[in-house]
């Protein structure tokens, strides 16, 4: 199945909190999904309860110490899927491999060799910043999804983002799929129908129809520790989510 990278340049765009309400609703559908925190702020693996003290029991520990992805992975209790965790010293795995290409496809390299996707989603949570971390999960995913926030500054980034999926394709050797989500849409406030204007006319149909409403039960789910699903089932957040997943399985993107 698909290997998805939740990416955006910009900060604050609803990235960490699209990566847990599709895997959340991935999991009660009983697709099993594995969520791969990349970022090492660790706020996905702190909403899961699954922050480990020790940096070698992260992600950082596959880098730094050759640990196995699959002897990384920690069960979230409340939600029923799988997450393997974040921690702050995955910031030092830029200074200390490098750039070269056989550390941008380590990530890649030991999902297939682990054959940890053969009949489950993998969903990763990317860093904002350029570099190794994110590098790793845009070479490893098979479509990146984009979530976008309904102000301009996050159309600015959208741009950045192209220009940088363009830069990485030349050395991919193939076009990445992408689909732009719209986060904290708002319809009372014009400016988030001018942004849905100006993206549909600049990416088409690689925007999704699907639209993520300014929610307060998407807003303050992540402080209970829960996904929306679990929070507020019948939230209009939960819905939109719901929706989302449905449009991207509609499409193939989970393929």
């Amino acid at each position: 199945m698909a290997k998805i990278a939740v990416f955006n340049q910009k900060g604050g765009v609803g990235k960490t909190t699209t990566t847990l309400n599709l895997a959340a609703l991935l999991a009660q559908r009983g697709s099993d999904p594995l969520v791969i925190d990349l970022d090492p702020q660790a706020h996905l693996t702190a909403i899961c309860n699954a922050t480990v003290t020790a940096p070698e029991r992260s992600l950082y520990g596959f880098y730094s110490h050759g640990a196995t992805l699959a002897g990384l992975i920690k069960f979230v209790d409340s939600a029923g899927w799988k997450i393997i965790p974040a921690h702050l010293d995955l910031s030092k795995v830029d200074t200390q491999f490098g750039k070269g290409p056989n550390v941008l496809n380590r990530l890649n390299a030991g999902i297939v060799r682990e054959n940890l996707n053969t009949d489950r989603p993998i969903l990763m949570d990317v860093c904002p910043m350029l570099g190794v971390l994110s590098l790793n999960g845009v070479f490893a995913a098979d479509h990146v999804l984009i979530p976008i926030s309904t102000d301009y500054l996050a159309v600015r980034g959208s741009i950045q983002m192209e220009r940088t999926l363009k830069a990485l394709e030349q050395v991919l050797k193939k076009r990445v799929e992408r689909r732009y989500v719209l986060t904290r849409f708002d319809a009372r406030r014009k400016m988030s129908w001018d942004i849905d204007k100006q993206l549909r006319e600049r990416y088409g149909v690689e925007v999704c129809e699907t639209r993520i409403t300014e929610n307060v039960s998407i807003a303050e789910s992540p402080s209970f520790n829960r996904d929306v699903f679990s929070h507020a089932p019948g939230s209009r957040g939960a819905q939109d989510y719901a929706a989302l997943l449905a449009e991207l399985e509609g499409c193939g993107f989970l393929k």
